[in-house]
């Protein structure tokens, strides 16, 4: 019972680190918050399995506390399994078009999140000089540019010709990033949609909802192109892209 105590105060302590570490990171959003949460539970545990206090909790209850834990915890390990299945994913040659999904951009350019997707891009659009690319993201509260024309911008800065570049810049989350750039796809070109291959790229984390989200929205081929993620980040991003597969799905 002691090791068991000592390990949820271990946890209690590691998610607290680790909220301040996502905090710092100044994303503007608030997954610091989910770790805040999971310091709250393991802390809860640890209150509850001192002094006895969870054997003086009706059976009945434990069972149930027990059953919703467990299938929580099967959910979220589906949700990672999906995630993982295109956490490596480099795509296929020859598409026509790739969509970028947008992220922050900061005042000296595009936050490192984007910037790997954006360097994914680069880099298959040198190896395939007849795809295009559709940068997406509006521009946010805390965005002095917005993402599509940020993106642009970096990208030119690679050496992609501006000719080879289209921008969304009114899609506020990752359904809009898609949808807008299906719409500003089929005004750039006369083939038949079902004829079409795009490639969506994105962080390893959030492809597989990236090409989820695709094939919902079109007839088109779709494959996906895993960009990196700083390690560090990595557990925050996995976490809080399973409540967003969940979205989706519901």
């Amino acid at each position: 019972m002691k090791a068991k105590r000592f390990v949820y105060a271990i946890l209690v302590i590691i998610s607290l680190i680790y909220s301040v570490i996502v905090y710092m990171v100044g994303s503007g959003t608030f997954s610091f918050a989910i770790w805040l949460a999971v310091a709250a539970f393991f802390a809860f545990l640890l209150f509850m399995n001192s002094k006895d206090r969870w054997k003086k909790v009706p059976k009945g209850i434990r069972g149930i506390f027990n059953g919703v834990v467990a299938a929580s915890l099967v959910v979220f390990i589906i949700c990672q399994g999906c995630i993982l299945s295109q956490f490596f994913s480099k795509g296929e040659a020859d598409a026509d078009y790739l969509i970028v999904l947008g992220a922050q951009m900061r005042d000296n350019g595009p936050s490192i999140v984007f910037r790997y997707r954006l360097d994914a891009a680069a880099d298959y659009l040198k190896e395939n000089p007849n795809a295009k690319v559709v940068v997406t993201g509006g521009q946010g509260a805390n965005e002095s540019i917005s993402e599509g024309e940020g993106g642009k911008a970096y990208l030119i800065e690679q050496g992609i010709s501006e000719d080879r570049i289209i921008v969304e810049d009114e899609s506020v989350n990752t359904e809009e990033n898609i949808v807008n750039a299906l719409s500003l796809i089929k005004k750039d070109t006369t083939t038949s949609e079902s004829d079409l291959k795009f490639a969506v790229v994105t962080n390893n984390f959030h492809l597989y909802r990236g090409t989820l989200l695709a094939k919902r929205h079109t007839d088109a081929k779709i494959t996906g192109i895993a960009a990196r993620t700083e390690y560090l980040y990595i557990p925050n991003n996995m976490v809080r892209e399973s409540f967003g597969i969940l979205k989706d799905l519901v």
